[in-house]
């Protein structure tokens, strides 16, 4: 894949969407895993299929789409089911992924994803760029967007790579627990850098 290829990651709540879109708008292609894994699990997919034969059809909503809440629940507290489901769906996301990142067509493209370092899919990327922000700031920030529990918001962080190391693995970091307008700014001059970085690689 000679295209330049950024890794986009960062905790739940640290605002990696803010990020992507405000690249977006820039005339750079986001390939985002969420939306992926979203898409291998849509109703008449393989994915589905695979699912509902393993776990029965509970596990549909009544319009036949994938209840994700029974499904979590159902895997949260069960390692084998989470380890199979895992080996089911992390090739077939990965197939997908790799599948847009060749057909993107912008001056470097992105690959964002939540767990970027946990699932290795920073092997397929040139740099990293981690949005940061501290721990208290992704719970208050999640409870509210989410109106999720606490408990249930540390439990998810606790599931992911820690920040620290996130930050050590990270090329490059954004500070997201600040003024917009500054962030915005930090942001532009990331981008000139990838885009240097980019033209750089093409040469």
């Amino acid at each position: 894949m000679a295209k330049w290829i950024l890794g986009l990651t960062g905790g739940i709540g640290a605002g990696k969407t803010t990020v992507s879109d405000f690249l977006n708008r820039l005339g750079i292609v986001v390939v985002d895993a969420d939306i992926v894994a979203r898409e291998v699990v849509e109703p008449g997919s393989d994915g589905l299929a695979a699912i509902v034969t393993h776990f029965g059809e509970q596990i549909l909503t009544t319009e036949g789409t994938l209840d994700r809440q029974a499904l979590r629940e159902t895997i949260f507290s069960d390692e084998k089911e989470k380890l199979w489901l895992n080996t089911l769906l992390h090739p077939m996301i990965r197939e997908q992924l790799l599948a847009q990142l060749t057909r993107a067509q912008s001056d470097y493209v992105i690959l964002s994803a939540p767990l970027l370092f946990e699932n290795g899919l920073e092997q397929y990327c040139d740099k990293t760029l981690l949005v940061d922000v501290p721990v208290e700031v992704q719970i208050a920030r999640t409870c509210k967007r989410d109106n999720s529990q606490r408990q249930q918001i540390e439990r998810i962080i606790e599931a992911q790579m820690s920040r620290a190391d996130k930050r050590d693995k990270a090329d490059f970091i954004l500070d997201n627990d600040q003024p917009i307008e500054a962030m915005h700014k930090q942001l532009n001059t990331l981008h000139q850098t990838f885009l240097q970085q980019a033209a750089a690689n093409h040469a």
